[in-house]
């Protein structure tokens, strides 16, 4: 059969069923007390940190520590597994890890080299390309010039012709 205890509101002393004084006060709060010396010390207003057989005292003290060993929970460390990722399987993984820091550096290196050549060739290309639209704009200008008109420029039309003679 398990008894419920309850503790002491001031020395924190466990109090079995059929003990200790309750005390209720005008707000409605319940506290319970071992015996008449924990209610008149509660009510006098003394600090139970300040009394030394008080559990708060030794808690703050750190007394009893042998006694109040609470186990540390330690986390489980996961421990690292190699798997494959979208793109690479494992063995490559596995290669690439074990490669020279020189072979990786000398592979970046090459595949820089690779875009470099890549960006330049787009780059002439693109050149090439203005320079024979460039060409044929010039040459479509060198044939003729003229408005589809037919003359020469008048310059711009009189609006309105009978506005001043009035």
């Amino acid at each position: 059969m398990v008894l419920k205890t309850e503790l002491c509101r001031f020395s924190g002393a466990k109090i079995y069923p059929g003990r200790g004084i309750r005390f209720v006060r005008s707000d409605s709060q319940v506290f319970l007390f071992a015996n008449s010396k924990n209610k008149r010390y509660f009510h006098n207003r003394l600090k139970p940190a300040k009394i030394a057989w008080t559990a708060m005292y030794r808690k703050q003290h750190k007394k009893d520590i042998a006694q109040e060993t609470v186990k540390k929970r330690h986390r489980s460390t996961k421990k690292p597994y190699s798997r494959s990722i979208v793109g690479a399987t494992l063995e490559v993984i596995q290669k690439r890890r074990s490669e020279k820091p020189e072979v990786r550096d000398a592979a970046r290196e090459a595949a820089l080299r690779e875009i470099k050549e890549r960006i330049k060739k787009t780059k002439d290309e693109k050149k090439a390309k203005n320079s024979e639209v460039m060409a044929r704009s010039t040459k479509n200008q060198s044939k003729g010039n003229f408005p589809k008109g037919g003359g020469a420029n008048k310059g711009p039309k009189a609006a309105g012709g009978a506005k001043g003679k009035r």
